[in-house]
Formats: C-alpha cells, sequence, structure tokens
C-alpha cells in the first residue's frame, strides 16, 4: 500500500463525534458495563470507539462536552421513543436470555433460590424425606421433588413405595411453573414435620453398618459362626455382611499356606478380573503364592484383558470371598480379619 493510500485510509477511518461521545459515556459508566457493551458489538465498533478514546485522550478538555452532546441526544428521544423499549428488551435477551428478559421488563420478580423456599427440606435425608412426601398428596411430593436437583430427587423417589409413584410422576410430568410462595409454604410445613420427627427420638439409624462394626470386633470364628445361621432366613443379607466383615483387601493378611489353599479352589479367570481392581498388596501376596509360570500366566491374562466394568470387578471380588469365607466354615483356612492378632 502507497503513502498516499495509507493516509486515504486513516482519514476514512477516523472517528466522528459519535465514536467521541460512546467513548465518553463508556468511560463514565465503568469498566464493568463497558466491558458488557463491548460484548455486545462487532469488532469494527469496537476499533471505532477505540479511535475515539484515543482522540479524547489527546483532548481531554472534549470530554465535557461529549457527554452533554450524549445527554442532550438523550433528551431529544421524547418520552414516546423512551416508552418503545424493544431495542434494550433485545440486547437484554442476548445477555440474559429469554425469560430473564421477560421477567426484567415485566416487573416480575426472580424465582426463589430452592434452597431458601424449601429450607431444611432441600437438605433432608433422602430416605427420611421420602417417608414424609409418602404421607403427602402426589401433587404435593411431585411440587418438592420437581424443586429439588435431580440427584437428590432420584434419591428420594425410591424410597418412595413402588404403588405411589406412578401418581407421583403422572403429577410431576404435568407441572409447568411453580408458586415461589406455595414451594416456600410447602416447605415451611414440612421442615416442621422433619423437626418434629427428630423431637419424637426418629432419628436415621444405619443399622446394618452398627452390625457389621460389631462383628468386625469378634474373632473369624465367631464372624463365620454369625453369617451361617443368618444365612438360613435371609441369604441375600448374609452375602452382604460377608462382603463387608472380609473384603478382597483382607485376602493379603492370610497366611502364605491359607492363600495356597484358596487358589487351588478358585478359577483364575476370576481371580484376574478380581485383581483388575484390587491393591498392588494383594495382587503381590497372591502372586507370590503361586508357580512362576502360574504367576506370568496370570500377569499376562490381566494385561491382555483390558478395561473391565466395574460392577465386574466387584462380582468378582465378591464371589472370591465368599469361597474364602466357605473354606474357612470347613475348618480348611483362618480368616484374618482388623480385630484378629496374630503371633
Amino acid at each position: 500500500m502507497s503513502e498516499q493510500d495509507e493516509d486515504q485510509q486513516v482519514v476514512k477511518e477516523m472517528p466522528g463525534p459519535g465514536a467521541q461521545r460512546a467513548a465518553a459515556v463508556l468511560l463514565g459508566l465503568g469498566p464493568e458495563i463497558a466491558a458488557g457493551v463491548f460484548r455486545l458489538l462487532d469488532e469494527n465498533s469496537v476499533r471505532l470507539i477505540a479511535m475515539g478514546a484515543r482522540e479524547l485522550r489527546k483532548t481531554p478538555e472534549n470530554v465535557p462536552p461529549a457527554l452533554t452532546s450524549f445527554i442532550e441526544q438523550m433528551d431529544s428521544i421524547g418520552g414516546d421513543a423512551l416508552a418503545g423499549d424493544g431495542m434494550l428488551r433485545e440486547m437484554a435477551v442476548k445477555v440474559m436470555g429469554q425469560e430473564a428478559a421477560r421477567r426484567a421488563f415485566d416487573g416480575v420478580a426472580a424465582p426463589v433460590p430452592v434452597d431458601e423456599a424449601l429450607g431444611a427440606v432441600s437438605t433432608a435425608d433422602p430416605e427420611q424425606l421420602a417417608t414424609i412426601l409418602s404421607r403427602e398428596q402426589p401433587q404435593t411430593a411431585a411440587l418438592v421433588l420437581g424443586a429439588l436437583d435431580a440427584g437428590r430427587a432420584s434419591q428420594v423417589i425410591k424410597h418412595i413405595p413402588e404403588a405411589r409413584r406412578p401418581h407421583i410422576l403422572r403429577r410431576l410430568a404435568t407441572l409447568e411453573s411453580v408458586d415461589p410462595d406455595v414451594l416456600r409454604e410447602v416447605g415451611l410445613a414440612l421442615s416442621q414435620e422433619l423437626n418434629q420427627s427428630v423431637s419424637l427420638g426418629t432419628r436415621r439409624l444405619d443399622g446394618k453398618a452398627a452390625a457389621v462394626q460389631l462383628l468386625r470386633r469378634c474373632p473369624a470364628v465367631q464372624q463365620s459362626e454369625v453369617v451361617a445361621e443368618i444365612e438360613k432366613d435371609d441369604p441375600d443379607l448374609a452375602a452382604d455382611l460377608r462382603g463387608k466383615l472380609f473384603t478382597f483387601e483382607d485376602l493379603a493378611n492370610l497366611t502364605d499356606r491359607d492363600l495356597q489353599t484358596l487358589i487351588r479352589e478358585i478359577d483364575m479367570g476370576q481371580l484376574a478380573v478380581a485383581l483388575k481392581g484390587g491393591s498392588l498388596a494383594v495382587k503381590e501376596k497372591l502372586l507370590k503364592n503361586m508357580s512362576s509360570r502360574a504367576a506370568q500366566m496370570l500377569n499376562d491374562d490381566i494385561n491382555a484383558m483390558g478395561p473391565v466394568k466395574l460392577a465386574a470387578v466387584e462380582g468378582a471380588q465378591s464371589e472370591l470371598v465368599k469361597i474364602a469365607f466357605g473354606l474357612a466354615e470347613q475348618g480348611r483356612i483362618t480368616m484374618v480379619g482388623p480385630a484378629d492378632k496374630m503371633v
């Protein structure tokens, strides 16, 4: 580009009074508002305003006249034009979204945050809240579930009796809006009921966890006897207790002789799956009690297996623990738990 062309380009891009007025107004509004305005402008418009700002910096005495001119132009717009807020509404929609902009321009209050409206209900124990909602009308339960975040709502619904779930979910599916005042009233009433449950001595108790803690303080022989007795009436509960009393990681506490006995009874493919999620300590202890050939084959199987679903790993570990328990009940190995001291 020749020097003459460059001069013509500069002249063409010299900002007019409008650019200086815009720069003066934005400087007066401050950085935060100016940044918001810039987000709504294209690059060429921002460049012209920047040039206007440079001109003002050269002649700061022009700032007051620029602001005065802007104010005079605003005054000249007239009440009828100001009443037509279409342009401002469009700008707000771009920044805030359709619904938020509608509330702002129509004078509608923003929705009350769920935590503020529901109070203690929004953080209540899912099972306890489900118990209370099960006694309420389906529309009330639906209102609460719709206001909760999806994760907590799913935890609550699974504790509500199956017979009531379809009625509640049908109501929930037809909800389109929630009156904040209604939500606040429901939250207050349910919070009082939650508090009353606590005052009456009702509290959440994980009986299974308490039972496991007690049993883990008993010798392994006594654990086996108790679980075997429970299994006569409730096999599922017995299996769950076994998995919590003696975990796959506890295999590392078995003696070498007991581990060798266990290895002879288990499927190597199942062991490979179980070790995909086991600790290095368990893996090393098991490999140490195998022949070098068997250990190498097991390592090869694990490496060639690729990713395995967590459910499959946990299932394999549970089966191996069950086999270990069976051997202990037969007296062929000695289970060693956290409460057992070896000498």
